[in-house]
């Protein structure tokens, strides 16, 4: 398989949708519906794998937002290359 990019269900959407702005308010119903994306796509995992190695501060990865990655990083035990 090439770059797991081009297989991703976030290719044609707007990347603004995945970096909300908080999280309250409007910017949950962002969460949502950027997470509603990920759940269908294929190269989820890979997607995640990705954020959690490169650190990722922001944004949606993977199906996560960032409290969820670090939390998944202090459960696994995964560190940054």
């Amino acid at each position: 398989m090439g770059n797991w990019r081009d297989l991703a269900s976030c290719r044609h959407t707007d990347p603004d949708l995945f970096f909300p702005i908080g999280t309250t308010g409007p910017a949950t119903l962002q969460t949502q519906r950027a997470k509603a994306v990920c759940e269908c796509c294929r190269v989820r995992e890979q997607c995640l794998k990705w954020a959690l190695g490169t650190g990722q501060p922001v944004g949606i990865w993977g199906g996560t937002t960032e409290t969820e990655r670090r939390a998944l990083r202090r459960r696994g035990g995964v560190r940054r290359p």
